[in-house]
């Protein structure tokens, strides 16, 4: 007697949107079936009069291959013998419209681009050795160095013809140099399936397909083992807000509105020329909660940044005035969009509590890394887009002019424990006629690198995780461009080659100094030491660690050098320079604090004890006590 495709309950669990494993039902699946291998195909289309099962195997003819509809659930199924992986189909849908050909919304690969098709692929082959990795109480990181390289797969190296590497030829090469320039994750932009390279992963076609611009899923498997076993988490950039338009993607997929609202205002996005998705749906909640389950469990993914959150949270996120609808009360808040979020933190870190959920969120929206049972949105990291705005703001001043913009440096410090952040330099801040990191600092050549090696201290001493775009720890001087590699020819000039070292110190430096992360999440691990001197451009904090050792970083942003300047400390005794941007191997002048800095009972800055120092032009300085 045949058994049943599904259970009636995987389907129930699908439509109630509580199927968070909805991937291991849906989709194609190579499965034994009354005693015979071969495919089992599932999708949801609940408004289609038919729908068959079209590929190479049926000459694209699916006259032989009718699914069936499994009862009310909006669900469609067939099995057919004999085919194997590798096997490439698409879903013939038949709308009041006409027939429709559609990739398959849980497909696990698809064919490269300009091609569409879905492609049949088994995920439970490859035989992972990070075991020991997965087995680590990582916790959520808060009193752990966090130090994110966030990188493009297709344009951070090219191969010698010009062409991409492959994950398997970056999985040889990118880990190795991560963590050898002392950082803690990688961060790769979306990974998703998505049909134009210029979209950088951002418009995805499908959810559940790891491109193949890069090679199979085994081999981006192989990629991720390699980032663990050098120690590195690997955090993949996540967009639940909105999908691409192409016609064989998600967009009236069975010729209505399905994934995306019923209801233009809430479904257009004209801002990316997408289509939002509705999460007043229920298999919608289904579809994106397993997909991100599917990213930490499949691929031992580390965590997801999510794109955008803005754009879920508020109905009129980049529209003008009459141009969305208000919520059932009459406000501008995504109700549904918000219980989403809530719901998919608590179903992640109930699997995988040490995961990272980081919320790319541009407003002032509260409690975005508080636990939902507080009312929080759950997230446990949020970027600090202020931060950023603020700091590439000042640094693109000249520095003559900075006093008059010195509240852009400190400001930030008002709200830096209101959440849980990330200080991000990311692509972002690298594109459209923005310039590069190192092209947007003033001055000469020399005061450009100083100024760019006296920012990343800066970031290092701020409370906050630390994220930079690849080609930033080098000076990449052109804008970042998607379709070519980074020019690591730079290297080969001497000031670029001295910066590159200089990151890899300050992020090894960053590692080795518990009081730069051990309490970065409240006030008890910084403090002020003289935030107001704008006249001078110089600030100079306290970072404490939890056995109450501290660093003193002090940091002139301007091109004048002060040679006996005073700063209080909070003990008395001896006190040596540990760290210092304007070294000579790094670029600098080396105008350096050589020798034992005692402290004299002169009070300044509060304290009673105080220190005279060297402080080097555009440069920061680092001074911890001796013994």
């Amino acid at each position: 007697m045949k058994q049943p495709l599904f259970s009636e309950y995987e389907l129930y669990l699908f439509n109630e949107g509580r199927n968070f494993a909805s991937y291991q039902t849906l989709g194609a699946h190579l499965v034994e079936y009354d005693g015979v291998w071969g495919v089992r195909f599932a999708v949801w289309a609940p408004h289609a009069t038919a729908v068959k099962v079209v590929g190479e195997f049926n000459d694209w003819q699916g006259d032989n291959s009718p699914m069936s509809r499994q009862g009310e659930s909006g669900v469609w199924a067939l099995f057919i013998p004999g085919l194997i992986v590798g096997e490439i189909y698409k879903y013939a849908i038949d709308t009041a419209q006409g027939c429709l050909l559609k990739a398959d919304p849980f497909a696990f690969f698809a064919e490269q681009r300009p091609k569409s098709a879905s492609v049949v692929a088994e995920l439970g082959s490859y035989c992972w050795q990070d075991a020991d990795w997965r087995s680590q109480k990582r916790g959520q990181l808060l009193d752990k160095p966090v130090n994110i390289y966030e990188v493009h797969l297709g344009s951070w190296r090219l191969g010698p013809d010009g062409g991409m590497l492959s994950y398997r030829e970056l999985a040889r090469i990118l880990p190795a140099y991560a963590a050898d320039m002392g950082y803690t994750h990688l961060e790769l932009m979306p990974l998703a399936e998505h049909p134009f390279d210029g979209s950088w992963g951002y418009q995805a076609t499908g959810y559940y397909a790891v491109t193949s611009r890069y090679g199979s899923p085994q081999e981006f498997m192989e990629f991720v083992d390699a980032c663990h076993a050098r120690g590195l988490g690997v955090i993949l950039d996540w967009v639940p807000g909105h999908f691409c338009n192409d016609g064989h993607g998600l967009k009236a997929f069975d010729g209505t509105p399905l994934f995306e609202s019923d209801r233009p205002l809430r479904a257009e996005n004209r801002q990316w020329g997408t289509t939002n998705f509705d999460f007043s749906r229920s298999e919608v909640w289904s579809f994106l909660i397993s997909n991100a389950l599917f990213w930490l469990d499949v691929y031992h993914i580390d965590g997801l940044r999510v794109d955008a959150v803005a754009n879920l949270l508020y109905l009129d996120y980049a529209r003008e005035p009459g141009d969305w609808e208000p919520n059932r009360y009459g406000g501008r808040e995504n109700i549904e969009a918000i219980d989403f979020l809530r719901k998919l933190h608590e179903a992640v870190f109930a699997r995988f509590p040490n995961a990272l959920m980081i919320a790319e969120e541009s407003t002032s929206w509260p409690l975005v890394t508080a636990p939902t049972f507080t009312g929080g949105l759950g997230f446990n990291y949020k970027w600090n887009m202020g931060w950023m705005n603020d700091m590439l703001l000042y640094m693109e001043t000249d520095p003559l002019q900075r006093r008059w913009r010195h509240d852009k440096l400190t400001f930030s410090l008002m709200y830096a424990f209101s959440e849980n952040f990330v200080l991000p330099l990311s692509h972002d801040e690298v594109v459209h006629g923005k310039k590069s990191l190192l092209d947007k600092m003033p001055g000469d050549y020399w005061q450009k690198f100083a100024n760019l090696r006296a920012f990343y201290a800066y970031m290092i001493g701020h409370p906050g995780k630390k994220l930079l775009f690849m080609g930033g720890e080098f000076g990449q001087f052109i804008e970042w461009n998607e379709a070519q590699s980074l020019d690591w020819h730079l290297l080969s000039y001497d000031m670029h080659q001295k910066l590159h070292n200089y990151v890899s110190a300050l992020n090894h430096y960053y590692l080795q100094q518990p009081c730069f992360w051990e309490k970065d999440a409240g006030w008890e691990g910084f403090e002020w030491i003289n935030c107001e001197d704008s006249l001078h451009s110089i600030v100079s904090l306290l970072r404490r660690d939890s056995h109450n050792n501290v660093r003193l970083m002090i940091v002139n942003f301007t091109p004048v050098e002060r040679l006996a300047y005073r700063i209080g400390v909070p003990l008395r005794g001896k006190y040596c320079e540990e760290f210092n941007s304007d070294s000579q191997e790094y670029g600098g002048s080396g105008l350096n604090n050589t020798g034992i800095i005692r402290s004299e009972p002169v009070p300044w800055d509060n304290w009673e004890q105080s220190v005279v120092i060297t402080v080097p032009p555009l440069a920061a300085v680092v001074l911890a006590p001796m013994g």
